[in-house]
C-alpha cells in the first residue's frame, strides 16, 4: 500500500492527471443514488487499479455492472459482512453512504441516522485501513466528520491530515452559478469556497474570482443564497425522489482524483476541504473548510483563508457558531455516555 507503480504517460477524460498511478480505492454506499455514478466515474480514473465496492446490498451487481467498462482496474463487490475484504489495502475511501435528504429536510435531519451509520463505518476503518486517506460525503458533513475523528481517536489511530469532509460540490456550484451569470466558461471560473457544507457555513469568496469580484447588491446576494442552498434546488426539482446525487458524484469523484494525485508526489494538487484545522480554533472551531494542498500523507499544508470582503467576513461571522454547534454535536455523538 502506498507504493506507488508508475507507467507510461495517461490522459483520462475527466481527470488532470500526467501519469499513471495505481492504487486502491474503495466506495462505502457504492449501490447508492451517490454510490453509482461516483463508482462509475472512479472507474475511468487512470490511477485506480483496484475497486473495492460497499453496500449493505446490490454491491456485487453494481460491481459487475461497472467491471465491463473497458478501463485497466479491477472491481469487486462487497456488501453485508464483507467489509473487511473492501477496506483492506485501501489507499483512498470515499463514504457516500447513508440516507439522502427529502423535500423540507435540512443536513441536520439527516444526523440520527447517518451518525451511527458513519461510526459504524470508521470503526472499520480504524481496524481494516487506518492508513487510508478517508473522504467523507455522507451528510451533515460538518458533523460526520468530527463524529469519524472522534471514533478514530478512541481506536488510537486518528491521523488528522487523513480524514477530509467532501466539500467540492460546493466549490463546483460556485463555478457554474457564476459562470452562468458572467457567460464564462465555467472550468475557467475558480472560486474559492471556505466555513462548512451547509447553508449558512457555505462561504464563497467570490472577491478573490476575478469573475466574482464587481458581482455587488441584490445579484450578490441571490448567487451568494444559491451557493448556499443549491441542495435544496434539486431536491425541490426531484419532488421528492431524491438530492443532488449526480453532481455530488461527480465533486466526490474530483476530490478522489485530487487525492490520488496527492498520493502519487503531484505538486500543487490544491482543492477546498472540511478538515482539522487550526484557522478559527481560537473560536472553538476545530474543522473548518479552506483550501487544502495534498500530499502523499494526505494535508500537506492548510491555506490561510486570505484577504475578504466586508461581505465575506459578515458571512464568516455568521458561519462560525453554526460550524461549532455542529461540531459539538458529531464529537458528543460519540463520546455520549
Amino acid at each position: 500500500m502506498f507504493a506507488a507503480r508508475r507507467s507510461a504517460s495517461v490522459l483520462a477524460r475527466g481527470f488532470a492527471t500526467s501519469a499513471r498511478v495505481d492504487y486502491k480505492a474503495a466506495v462505502l454506499g457504492a449501490a447508492g443514488g451517490i454510490g453509482q455514478p461516483l463508482s462509475l466515474l472512479l472507474k475511468e480514473n487512470p490511477n485506480v487499479t483496484e475497486l473495492a465496492l460497499y453496500d449493505v446490498r446490490n454491491a456485487p451487481g453494481v460491481a459487475a455492472d461497472i467491471s465491463h467498462v473497458n478501463t485497466n482496474s479491477l472491481v469487486k463487490g462487497f456488501e453485508q459482512e464483507a467489509l473487511q475484504g473492501a477496506l483492506e489495502g485501501a489507499d483512498v475511501v470515499i463514504i457516500p453512504a447513508g440516507v439522502p435528504r427529502k423535500p423540507g429536510m435540512t443536513r441536520d435531519d439527516l444526523f440520527n441516522t447517518n451518525a451511527s451509520i458513519v461510526q459504524g463505518l470508521a470503526e472499520a476503518v480504524a481496524k481494516y485501513a487506518p492508513k487510508a486517506l478517508v473522504g467523507i460525503i455522507s451528510n451533515p458533513v460538518n458533523s460526520t466528520v468530527p463524529i469519524f475523528a472522534e471514533t478514530l481517536k478512541k481506536a488510537g489511530v486518528y491521523d488528522p491530515k487523513r480524514i477530509f469532509g467532501v466539500t467540492t460540490l460546493d466549490v463546483v456550484r460556485a463555478s457554474r452559478f457564476l459562470s452562468e451569470i458572467k457567460g464564462l466558461n465555467p472550468k475557467d471560473v475558480k472560486v474559492p469556497v471556505v466555513g462548512g457544507h451547509s447553508g449558512v457555513t457555505i462561504v464563497p469568496l467570490l472577491s478573490q474570482c476575478p469573475a466574482g469580484a464587481d458581482v455587488q447588491g441584490e445579484q450578490y446576494k441571490a448567487l451568494v443564497h444559491r451557493i448556499q442552498f443549491g441542495g435544496d434546488e434539486v431536491v425541490q426539482a426531484k419532488a421528492g425522489t431524491g438530492s443532488a446525487t449526480l453532481s455530488m458524484a461527480y465533486a466526490g469523484a474530483r476530490f478522489a482524483d485530487a487525492l490520488l494525485r496527492g498520493l502519487a508526489g503531484e505538486a500543487n494538487v490544491i482543492e477546498p476541504s472540511y478538515v482539522e484545522s487550526p484557522l478559527f480554533q481560537n473560536e472553538g472551531v476545530t474543522f473548518f473548510s479552506s483550501p487544502i494542498e495534498l500530499g502523499p500523507e494526505g494535508v500537506k499544508k492548510i491555506h490561510p483563508i486570505g484577504k475578504v470582503s466586508a461581505e465575506e467576513e459578515e458571512l464568516i461571522k455568521a458561519a462560525l457558531p453554526e460550524l461549532k454547534k455542529n461540531i459539538e454535536k458529531g464529537v458528543n455523538f460519540v463520546n455520549k455516555a
